[in-house]
């Protein structure tokens, strides 16, 4: 109902706004006022698909004279775009050898085999994972896995014990948490991160170099993942249970299925860790080597076509990736990018970011603790409701805004909030990682609520220490 509601009262809204009787801002800001709260309202309902949503820059921009076709589509083309596809060409190259999973074993398997050290390894692993590949990929890899120590549990000779069930739901929720949290530490980790960073640099040229975010991101994404476990197995569901040796045999087993590590994973391993290298070092090799430029994206995409062109096999011309594997490759999301950039484009050009900035600078009894307190709490509490995808590109021309009004750097309000945007642990529908475990059976709504309120607030909490501590000191 709700879908069908909405899915009329987007283009009605946008009529009622663009025939008003009178103008709210200006002519050209008015007409891309109404597009907006059309994206918005077809966003927040989930009426048709995110991606499609995307696509009404593109379609009406130029037919309402607010941006021609040439400049519109110009941001479907942004190189943030492209940073985001060659980071997709490489988890589908590391799904497809199956070295994600072999990553993903070897770090639980380092961790240990008590019940609580097999969920942080999990965790840990989960995290790491989705740092370089989406959080739905890492999830899917991961919940077999856990799925087959919790099923030692459920067969072993005292049976399903609440000790038992209260492992299992700290398994389960552990690896959604950290697929959520685990992204925030890169770039393309996750995509509201790559959101922000293509509206900052189209809009003001400001370029956030990916170690530089991952100086902030990483400690962030540990500092996390480390209060998660300890709400989780000490705090909400604690299971007392001692060692399980069986855990270790299950990792080793599927450790040995896998076999040894094979040519092919070899040179997508040796591609992974030098495109890697290239994004930490790279300020530093455009100035030792000035007849080279690199940037990010053109980093990401050398790697894709690596992975595309390389031979594997000379002799039987056959290469690590075919065009054919991107059948699996999210286009929509890319889709997504473009549809946001194009939207906060018009926002900005039309001057309806100067005009919320003025309305902030005009209100003298807002500081800046109250107000990016308030829009963290505000983003965190929403994206547990919408896609924090469609919600960061709805909050980043607006806070951009805000920060103007206040006379602030926007990186120190459109990080935290962003971040914020990544940390949604109440509700199955919050997150595809959420949706994925609480499917597992395990779960239940309330369980999940429970332990997601408390890390929620946790969540906020750390969030306005790191923007009130941490981002000025690295941005």
């Amino acid at each position: 109902m709700i879908k069908k509601i909405g899915l009329l009262l987007g283009p009605l809204l946008f009529l009622l706004i663009y025939n008003l009787p009178f103008i709210i801002i200006n002519a050209e800001a008015d007409k891309v006022v109404a597009i907006a709260v059309w994206m918005i309202c077809w966003w927040i309902t989930e009426t048709v698909s995110i991606s499609v949503t995307a696509l009404i820059p593109l379609c009406f921009f130029p037919l309402l004279q607010i941006m021609d076709i040439k400049s519109t589509a110009s941001s479907y083309g942004s190189p943030i775009v492209f940073l985001f596809f060659g980071g997709f060409v490489m988890a589908l190259a590391l799904e497809k050898v199956k070295l994600h999973k072999r990553i993903a074993l070897n770090i639980v398997k380092i961790t240990g085999t008590t019940p609580n050290k097999v969920i942080l390894g999990f965790m840990f692993a989960t995290a790491f994972l989705s740092m370089w590949i989406s959080n739905t990929a890492t999830t899917v890899v991961m919940l077999p896995i856990g799925l087959s120590v919790i099923d030692l549990l459920k067969n072993d000779e005292d049976g399903f014990t609440q000790g038992d069930k209260n492992f299992a739901l700290s398994l389960m929720l552990g690896i959604a948490y950290a697929a959520n949290v685990g992204g925030v530490a890169t770039i393309i980790g996750t995509p509201p991160n790559t959101v922000m960073i293509g509206f900052l640099e189209q809009e003001y040229g400001i370029d956030i170099s990916f170690l530089k975010w991952m100086i902030m991101g990483v400690p962030f994404s540990i500092m996390m993942i480390l209060l998660i476990y300890f709400v989780l197995v000490k705090i909400v569901y604690p299971n007392g249970l001692g060692v399980k040796n069986d855990s270790k045999e299950i990792i080793d087993s599927q450790l040995a299925k896998l076999g040894k590590v094979g040519p092919i994973e070899q040179r997508v391993l040796l591609i992974f860790m030098v495109t890697m290298l290239l994004w930490i070092s790279r300020s530093y090799m455009n100035e030792w080597f000035p007849i080279i430029k690199l940037t990010d994206a053109g980093i990401s995409m050398l790697a894709a076509f690596a992975l595309f062109t390389l031979p594997f096999n000379f002799g039987k011309h056959t290469f690590i990736l075919e065009w054919n594997d991107t059948k699996k490759l999210p286009w929509g999301i890319l889709i997504l990018f473009g549809g946001g950039l194009a939207l906060a484009s018009a926002l900005s050009k039309a001057g309806v970011i100067d005009y919320i900035g003025e309305l902030v600078s005009s209100n003298t009894a807002l500081s800046v603790l109250m107000v990016g307190s308030l829009l963290i709490v505000i983003m965190l509490f929403m994206t547990e409701l919408m896609s924090n995808v469609a919600l960061v590109a709805i909050f980043t021309p607006v806070i951009a805004g805000i920060a103007l009004g206040l006379n602030v750097n926007m990186l120190h309000l459109l990080i935290p909030i962003t971040m914020a945007s990544s940390c949604a642990f109440m509700l199955p529908m919050a997150t595809p990682p959420n949706a994925i475990v609480f499917a597992s059976g395990y779960i239940k709504v309330h369980e999940m609520a429970k332990a997601g309120f408390v890390l929620n607030v946790l969540s906020v909490l750390i969030l306005i220490a790191y923007m009130t501590y941490v981002i000025p000191l690295v941005f």
